[in-house]
């Protein structure tokens, strides 16, 4: 059977249309399947928070925070050698409370003992440190870093050297600043007057605990003192 013309224009037609829908079909179907396929996508999951860390303190137990991190910065600056203790000297205390610290650095602990300070520091013996000077006779404290030095036997005993590290305390070996003991360092003074009694200017401890402190101190450790307030 023959077809006329316009009979293969009618078929092609439809042929062509139905082409156009397979393909139409197609191009809806796919971005279905991706869609579906991506869906079910999982971000990652979120890293786990971090455990705080305690802030280190700013200074142990009875020590002032600011005089604390002075005599670290100190330590620091005069590149003491021997860095596993340092002896504190808090000159803001009354020579009646116990304001001489040995600070073990390793073990952040304090051990406190009391300590005199010089009478041309405190004029009037009203127990508090009014004033440093480091001028030779002046029978006063100096404020500084001092690095500790050889023993000797003196007029006081067993006393141990110090050399001071700064311009206000550059005299002590001059001066004979060193750590001894003393009568009037006993705590029975304070029971009796409410405070020690004054050196020429020396760190002058009982004769309870001045070994003690010389022996943990020595070879070269730091002694810091200063009064902040």
């Amino acid at each position: 059977m023959s077809l006329n013309r316009r009979e293969l224009l009618r078929w092609g037609a439809v042929g062509a249309g139905a082409i156009a829908f397979s393909s139409a079909a197609s191009s809806v179907g796919l971005p279905n399947m991706i869609y579906a396929q991506t869906t079910g996508r999982t971000d990652p999951p979120a890293p786990l928070p971090q455990p705080v860390q305690p802030a280190l303190p700013l200074a142990p137990p009875g020590i002032d925070p600011q005089l604390f991190q002075r005599a670290r910065a100190a330590m620091i600056q005069h590149r003491i050698p021997y860095r596993d203790k340092i002896g504190i000297v808090d000159f803001s205390r009354p020579s009646s409370e116990q304001r001489f610290h040995i600070v073990d650095l390793q073990r952040n602990s304090v051990q406190s003992y009391l300590v005199a300070h010089g009478r041309g520091s405190d004029p009037d013996h009203s127990g508090f440190v009014e004033l440093f000077s480091n001028q030779p006779g002046s029978a006063a404290s100096s404020n500084g870093s001092y690095q500790t030095g050889d023993y000797y036997y003196g007029k006081h005993g067993l006393s141990m050297r110090l050399n001071g590290l700064d311009a206000t305390n550059n005299n002590a070996l001059a001066r004979a600043i060193v750590i001894h003991s003393a009568w009037y360092a006993e705590p029975e003074m304070i029971a009796t007057h409410g405070m020690l009694g004054r050196s020429e200017g020396c760190f002058a401890m009982s004769s309870k605990c001045y070994r003690d402190v010389m022996g943990q101190l020595g070879g070269g450790r730091m002694i810091y003192a200063e009064k902040l307030a």
